[in-house]
């Protein structure tokens, strides 16, 4: 086991862990955010810069500081590393810069999108945003491409993160889509008279940080903070068949994946799970969704409480309410 410090917090890891996966180990403010990083698809992380921090002290042999900031999701640990995120004022500062450049062509779609409410880059604004933008020039902006009957491309909003060009090509095993062009004029889109059409491509609306791809049959339909999230399960032969049924009173308005703590699915799921079956007796429901205090979600996420009987406050029983 190797034996390093984030923030002041003495971690074991195993060897070839990253900094940001012993920082998931500790967990809390302790993790840097994460934009393109995604644990579950091979070769993703490097490209947003969100996760860069501070290497104060390189190793127990190497007592030097690296030159400069690293990100966290492709540097591994070594023993007696010192790492510092929250802590460093560079690292804020670096931050703040980051966030800065991706909102530079990023359009102020929040009231209509649909990724609002659980979208990590509004997270990133919040903490790091400036209150005014200092860019003067016109922003970057792309024509309409068909991406499909399902999903719905804003490339408007798209950071270039990749991830789904990289879910793409290793759970589908198939490139109907990709990056075309370089620089600031780089975009996702399909090939030539091509849409996405493989059965996981729906997976894509969840790894996808914004809102540059969202779900064409949830498209305006509500706010996710109106919406009652609850578990359900069902036999699929494409799939698990666990997902998450987001409710508006008796209607299923949309199907999702299972996110960790971290906004990663757990467990992928097919286009006819997520977009087909939307009557609830085709679901068996687990229970109500258990969602972060912190989370706008939450606000109309209610969970069964127990508190002190009124009648027997000795004897210790609680009543449920």
């Amino acid at each position: 086991m190797i034996q390093l410090t984030i923030d002041n917090i003495p971690v074991s890891v195993e060897e070839g862990t990253t900094i940001l996966g012993a920082a998931r180990k500790i967990g809390g403010d302790v993790v840097p955010p994460a934009m393109c990083y995604y644990s579950s698809l091979h070769g993703s992380g490097g490209k947003c810069r969100t996760c860069l921090v501070k290497v104060a002290r390189t190793s127990a042999c190497d007592p030097r500081a690296m030159p400069r900031l690293v990100p966290s999701c492709s540097t591994p640990v070594q023993d007696g590393m010192v790492v510092e995120n929250m802590t460093s004022l560079e690292v804020v500062e670096a931050r703040k810069a980051v966030v800065e450049f991706l909102l530079i062509n990023h359009p102020l779609d929040c009231p209509v999108c649909d990724q609002a409410g659980e979208c990590d880059l509004q997270d990133l604004s919040y903490v790091f945003g400036m209150e005014e933008t200092r860019f003067e020039e016109e922003k970057r902006e792309f024509p309409m491409a068909d991406f499909g009957p399902n999903i719905k491309l804003h490339m408007n909003r798209c950071i270039l993160c990749y991830r789904c060009v990289l879910l793409g090509e290793q759970l589908a095993m198939t490139r109907e889509h990709g990056v075309l062009f370089r620089g600031d004029h780089s975009e996702i889109s399909t090939f030539v008279g091509r849409a996405v059409m493989h059965e996981f491509s729906g997976n894509m609306i969840d790894v996808c940080p914004v809102g540059a791809l969202t779900d064409r049959t949830f498209r305006f339909k509500n706010r996710v903070w109106f919406l009652k999230p609850l578990d359900a399960h069902r036999e699929c032969g494409n799939c698990c068949g666990k997902a998450v049924l987001w409710m508006f009173g008796g209607t299923i308005q949309r199907i999702t994946g299972r996110k960790d703590i971290y906004g990663e699915v757990e467990e992928f799921i097919c286009n006819t799970c997520r977009f087909h079956r939307k009557e609830l007796p085709e679901w068996i429901v687990e229970g109500p969704r258990k969602i972060s205090r912190k989370s706008v979600i939450s606000a109309n996420h209610y969970e069964r409480l127990e508190k002190a009987s009124v009648i027997k406050p000795i004897e210790g029983i609680t009543e449920k309410e």
